[in-house]
């Protein structure tokens, strides 16, 4: 895996091996923040990362500049990993938090920019996530969220849905996070 962009661009960040995630695609993560790179101040941004896997996205919204950057994790394996890779690389706005989403979602207080999720594509309550996050008032006022997801699920038809991206098996479905 490597950083696509900014401060640490190239650099190669190695996750432990055995891991389970499914990492997003270096096209998929560059084309994600070309996007991006044309809707945010990235230095002004705060960013949560839900499901975080192996930290790419994290590590990539680090190297751009990114004000602050929470992972949430639950799989003890990769969080050990996540934490390991951001004390050995010296990414210093990142804070990474061993629990599961739906608990950190109930618990948080933090008003995010920019959420992040990347479930596992099998989650059977994958659908429910724009409304979990919505329903969970951690969105700034002009923030929104990013669910990726699997082609076989759709989103168009959701009330908070403004865009969707698909590049190769990698879907981005754009939520604007109002009260619903």
């Amino acid at each position: 895996m490597r950083i696509i962009g900014g401060k640490y661009k190239g650099r190669r960040i190695d996750p432990p091996p055995g891991l389970k995630a499914r990492p997003t695609t270096d096209f998929a993560r560059e084309s994600l923040f070309n996007i991006l790179e044309n809707r945010i101040n990235f230095e002004e941004s705060r960013v949560l990362d839900l499901f975080a896997g192996t930290g790419s996205i994290s590590f990539e919204f680090s190297s751009r500049g990114a004000k602050e950057i929470h992972l949430v994790e639950q799989n003890p394996k990769h969080i050990s990993g996540i934490k390991r890779i951001i004390r050995d690389s010296g990414f210093e706005n990142i804070r990474a938090i061993h629990i599961d989403v739906r608990t950190y979602l109930k618990i948080c207080k933090v008003k995010y920019d920019i959420v992040f999720a990347d479930p596992p594509y099998d989650l059977p309550w994958l659908e429910e996530i724009p409304d979990l996050v919505s329903l969970s008032g951690i969105i700034e006022k002009d923030g929104f969220l990013i669910l990726e997801h699997p082609r076989k699920i759709e989103f168009s038809g959701h009330n908070l849905f403004f865009e969707h991206r698909n590049y190769g098996g990698v879907n981005f479905s754009f939520f604007r996070l109002q009260e619903i």
